[in-house]
């Protein structure tokens, strides 16, 4: 399969899942909060082609696309989304705590920047160990502002870890636009005080992201250290939830729509055949129907504690 259709058969699958999430999603039987991905696909997908499945993924609570682009097991995620006991945390994270150690995926974090000193330490430990693996700590516009981001770019520059710092930049943290936030410097500019490479890309260009991240892996892999990789995206839909946030006044309708004509799913679209395209929807569609109804059907977890009770 070439590149381009590996891409593009990504970012469907990536969204057919959460289109389904947000259409069953008031039915109530999924009650982890979920933050969708639908929108931002390019980013995950461009930058897990270019890893292998031993490198490792720490990213934020927008965690379904990047725990499915590096081969995280969908009906595992399912699970979790429906709270079971066969989900990929044990049904008790839910959707922000995702977890798939097998395909790479360390774990998705619910704490702004949380996951960017786990994927330092995980660098480190594969440099102790003289292991050949990269790491990825994916992060949002929003986590620029966080300490832990500041000390773990010092660190793992000090350290010549082989860590890539992965900025998803949609422009909104929650309700709040950038512009409101912080200073009018480039988030990949930032890297140039640490010394290391800062570079922006189109987020919703599936392959110049792959391009970019293909070259720090190379850099990471050869001893060079950290790179800053700043990806351009945009959220389709509300912050946490399935609905849109544009009738609350939270975003402007034109600045919406103007973010959805460049859909990264429909830039990859000349990659494939009418055909081709049929049969890789024909094949997701089959795929989560499956996933959806082990995930109804598969047991609860059970609690392993039992509550303390102390006499007065």
């Amino acid at each position: 399969m070439s590149l381009e259709r590996a891409l593009y058969t990504a970012m469907v699958r990536m969204r057919m899942i959460e289109e389904k999430i947000a259409a069953i999603y008031p039915e109530r039987e999924i009650r982890s909060p979920t933050h969708l991905y639908i929108g931002q696909e390019a980013v995950a997908a461009g930058v897990c082609a270019a890893l292998g499945r031993q490198d490792v993924v720490a990213a934020n609570y927008r965690s379904h696309g990047w725990y499915l682009a590096k081969g995280g097991s969908l009906q595992a995620m399912m699970d979790e989304l429906f709270g079971r006991a066969t989900g990929c945390s044990g049904g008790w994270g839910g959707s922000m705590h995702l977890i798939d150690v097998e395909a790479g995926v360390m774990g998705t974090s619910a704490i702004v920047a949380g996951g960017v000193s786990h994927a330092v330490g995980s660098a480190l430990a594969d440099k102790m160990l003289g292991r050949s693996q990269v790491s990825v700590a994916v992060f949002g516009d929003g986590a620029v502002e966080e300490g832990p981001w500041h000390e773990s770019l010092n660190f793992a520059v000090l350290k010549r870890l082989p860590v890539i710092f992965l900025c998803e930049n949609n422009l909104w943290a929650a309700f709040s636009p950038i512009k409101d936030r912080q200073p009018p410097v480039e988030i990949h500019r930032r890297a140039e005080a640490y010394g290391i490479p800062g570079v922006v890309v189109d987020g919703n260009d599936a392959l110049a992201v792959h391009r970019a991240a293909a070259t720090a892996v190379h850099r990471a892999r050869r001893g060079e250290g950290p790179t800053l990789i700043e990806c351009r995206t945009y959220r389709w839909l509300e912050h946490c939830g399935p609905n849109d946030d544009v009738p609350q006044g939270f975003r402007a309708a034109e600045e919406l729509a103007a973010w959805k004509d460049r859909c990264p799913i429909e830039r990859m679209r000349q990659f494939v055949t009418d055909e081709e395209d049929r049969a890789i929807r024909v094949a997701v569609t089959r795929e989560i129907e499956q996933a959806l109804a082990h995930a109804r059907s598969a047991p609860w977890p059970q609690p392993t504690w039992k509550p303390a009770y102390y006499e007065v």
